[in-house]
């Protein structure tokens, strides 16, 4: 059968879901930050997010449409090791733990992660880093916009511009009325149908194909699927670990949260969405080992998910995933918009163009930069370059080389700046070759190993002594 005459869900339904969600959405993004007046209120929540909530938008946050989307993908290409590899995701929440936790004790009046790199290494640094972190934030938006047409185009034949606008805009329109506030609210309600969806569309798959049949014919028809040893798979094991271990460790996302969460929160909320979520990328992958023994044509990797479940499930199980997925797709890209236009107001317009700013200026530039960012995603997402997988992939040699900065500038009092630098700018440039040269498998691989020898050959050879206090300055930038 033809992948896309598995599609399940009519047109007139997904739209309803669509205007039903989306109003949902708004009303919310507008009640929980109607009182959202200050930067801090507007940026950070209050900075007093108790830990139920606090769980929620972590966990939400990381359940992208990339996780279930670009999951199945990786189990399709990759096999086993595709699907495992990208839960192990998860470990850099459970990793950003303790990090969370110092995070906060150091800089209590902090705002970006580009306000810690600034204090702990300087300004040459912290524009390196700032570089990385817009490019990445950028790609993350541009990946999560692209799964929102895909999504819409392969469960209701929606054409993909459309669907992609049209949930790209609601997503900007909530942010922009509700700030962090909005978006950790949405998030709770966005993880409770995630999970729900989750664990019904598990039972069903399992229930109408069976261990037993997806095991015969993928051992029959892609062997390669089931093979331990499968080499590109097991590259792809570690570089999605690092690579997701950086993108959690250098991105405002997280570091915004880590602010935002009252005292103590931090350390326990992300250990315990880094385990609520690694079983999730092993659900969304499951299920497209099932292609084989269903006989799906798959016109395209990254839309393998809901074409298998529109043909196990029916039209039940396309509103199902249709649910779930755009509740995945909300929940992050209101996160990222969020974090990626606190980045930009604080060290770009703030830090750079406009630092007498005062209070009210910076709030209002922050709503601006939400809608402007949004409409640099939307115009990007419009050229639809490369599958979901590729986008992401091409962001880790950028991400890993700040894992050892990061972890090095928290706990290592005597970090060299110059190596830092050095590791960030190196590490990026020899990934991206690895990705062009080698494969997308390695990027974050190499691009973390170059940084992290960088740092401890510099810090070593050349120590600098740094007083912790230093970090307090934060609030004085602005």
């Amino acid at each position: 059968m033809n992948g896309l005459e598995a599609l399940a869900l009519p047109a007139n339904i997904a739209w309803l879901i669509l205007g039903a969600f989306s109003v949902v959405w708004v009303f919310l993004g507008w009640y929980l930050g109607r009182r959202a007046r200050t930067v801090d209120d507007y940026m950070l929540a209050g900075r007093n997010v108790g830990l139920a909530l606090a769980t929620a938008t972590a966990m939400a946050t990381w359940v992208t449409t990339n996780t279930t989307m670009a999951a199945p993908q990786f189990a399709l290409q990759l096999g086993i090791w595709g699907m495992v590899g990208y839960a192990l995701g998860s470990v850099g929440l459970i990793l950003f733990a303790p990090l969370a936790g110092r995070i906060r004790r150091l800089m209590p009046g902090g705002f970006t992660s580009g306000d810690f790199i600034r204090l702990r290494y300087g300004k040459t640094a912290w524009r390196v880093f700032l570089v990385i972190s817009l490019i990445y934030g950028l790609g993350w938006l541009i990946s999560l916009g692209m799964a929102g047409g895909v999504l819409i185009e392969a469960l209701a034949g929606i054409d993909y511009r459309v669907g992609m606008s049209v949930i790209l805009f609601i997503c900007v329109l909530y942010t922009l009325l509700g700030g962090l506030r909005a978006v950790i609210g949405t998030d709770f309600v966005q993880t409770i149908l995630i999970l729900v969806g989750l664990v019904i569309l598990a039972w069903l798959v399992i229930a109408q194909v069976g261990f037993g049949e997806i095991h015969v014919t993928v051992s029959e028809q892609r062997p390669e699927l089931l093979n331990l040893l499968f080499p590109a798979a097991i590259m792809f094991l570690f570089n999605n670990l690092l690579f997701g271990v950086g993108e959690i460790f250098h991105s405002n996302v997280w570091w915004s949260r880590a602010f935002a969460f009252g005292q103590g929160v931090g350390k326990r909320a992300y250990l315990m969405a880094g385990l609520l979520w690694m079983p999730i990328p092993i659900v969304a992958g499951f299920i497209a080992l099932a292609t084989p023994a269903l006989g799906i044509n798959v016109p395209g990797a990254d839309m393998v998910g809901p074409l298998v479940a529109g043909e196990l499930l029916g039209l039940a199980g396309a509103i199902i995933v249709f649910i779930v997925v755009f509740s995945a797709l909300a929940s992050s890209l209101d996160s990222v918009l969020a974090a990626t236009s606190d980045l930009v107001t604080r060290d770009i317009y703030k830090g750079h163009l406009r630092k007498s700013a005062g209070e009210r200026e910076v709030y209002l530039a922050a709503k601006s930069i939400v809608l402007f960012l949004g409409v640099i995603t939307w115009a990007v997402c419009m050229l639809r370059l490369g599958t979901l997988g590729a986008v992401l992939q091409f962001l880790g040699a950028f991400v890993a080389s700040t894992i050892m900065p990061i972890v090095a500038g928290l706990y290592w009092r005597r970090t060299n700046p110059w190596g830092v630098i050095a590791a960030m700018v190196l590490g990026t440039v020899i990934g991206l070759y690895s990705y062009f040269a080698i494969g997308f498998y390695v990027a974050a691989l190499v691009s973390a190993a170059i940084s992290m020898a960088l740092v401890l050959i510099s810090t070593w050879l050349w120590p600098r002594d740094f007083q912790w206090a230093s970090l307090r300055e934060a609030p004085a930038h602005g």
